[in-house]
């Protein structure tokens, strides 16, 4: 089942932290675990907030522009 997750010739240029989980060339550098945790976190904050305003918009005042199409006539 582990030679599913990465092929031996790959494993060998990965860091410990990877060796089992990623394929292709290591990180080149400590910037590029950085870079990496940065998109993670940013997409995380993303789903989180879209999630939540999917959920409740609160969008609860009355002169909020949605209403404008709710006419009663």
């Amino acid at each position: 089942m582990i030679y599913l997750l990465f092929c031996p010739a790959c494993s060998i240029g990965q860091p410990r932290i990877l060796k089992a989980i990623s394929h292709g060339p290591g990180p080149d550098s400590r910037w590029d675990y950085f870079i990496a945790l940065a998109f993670v976190l940013i997409t995380l904050f993303t789903a989180y907030y879209s999630i939540k305003w999917l959920i409740r918009p609160g969008e609860k005042t009355s002169d909020h522009p949605k209403y404008l199409i709710f006419n009663k006539d």
